[in-house]
């Protein structure tokens, strides 16, 4: 036994349930909410407990967005049941945040990029390059990763951009990527591949509409630093 109490053990108003119901979800703590979702623990650990070590190794909960399978079931305690309903609640959180409507999706703004794509990049460990394809009317058609890594002339190839843009018919696009490190600031880089497929743009007849950098709750718009 680890000597800490298990959850039938506690008093009915220290249970994670029971708190929920009184005070609110948003007084539970992490451990508590993952708890709830573990939701049975075994004969020597509580949930609460096995919902400590899940989280003890990472640097704050967001972390747990890219968690995997295989690291749950590794976590003794952890089974395929309770790990496969973990992934299914980060999946749905995601999906909250990045898809809120359900729907057309149309870009007037840089923030309206920002909303569709804010929650879903900011934590990506590696750079993402994503491409919005829109119609004439900046109606989103397709969301498209098309290059993960650091970005720079040699990775970030127009003739994939723009194939992708004549295969879906698009009539205007708009870049997005993330900076791991959080600050959206442009680097060279960014602002030769951005002058690069503005030249392609114009040349092809695609409107290339704006290349925005998002970084840990804060955006760049490139377009709206001139560079296009």
């Amino acid at each position: 036994m680890t000597g800490e109490l298990l959850i039938r053990e506690m008093h009915n108003s220290d249970k994670p349930r029971e708190r929920l119901i009184n005070y609110g979800p948003d007084k539970l703590t992490n451990q508590e909410l993952l708890a709830i979702l573990i939701n049975t623990g075994n004969r020597n650990e509580s949930s609460i407990s096995l919902a400590n070590k899940i989280l003890k190794d990472l640097q704050s909960v967001r972390e747990l967005r890219d968690i995997t399978f295989e690291e749950l079931t590794a976590i003794s305690g952890i089974g395929k049941a309770k790990a496969i309903t973990i992934l299914a609640f980060i999946e749905l959180a995601v999906r909250m945040h990045t898809h809120s409507r359900e729907e057309d999706k149309y870009i007037r703004s840089p923030k309206d990029v920002t909303d569709i794509l804010m929650e879903k990049v900011r934590y990506y460990n590696q750079e993402h390059f994503i491409v919005l394809y829109l119609t004439t009317k900046n109606m989103v058609i397709e969301e498209k990763t098309l290059f993960i890594g650091s970005l720079n002339s040699s990775i970030v190839h127009p003739r994939e951009i723009f194939r992708e843009a004549v295969k879906r018919s698009a009539a205007a696009f708009v870049c997005v990527h993330n900076h791991p490190s959080g600050d959206p600031t442009p680097s060279q880089e960014d602002i030769e591949v951005t002058k690069r497929l503005k030249e392609c743009g114009e040349l092809i007849g695609v409107d290339f509409l704006d290349h925005i950098i998002i970084g840990d709750g804060k955006y760049v718009s490139l377009k709206e630093m001139n560079y296009i």
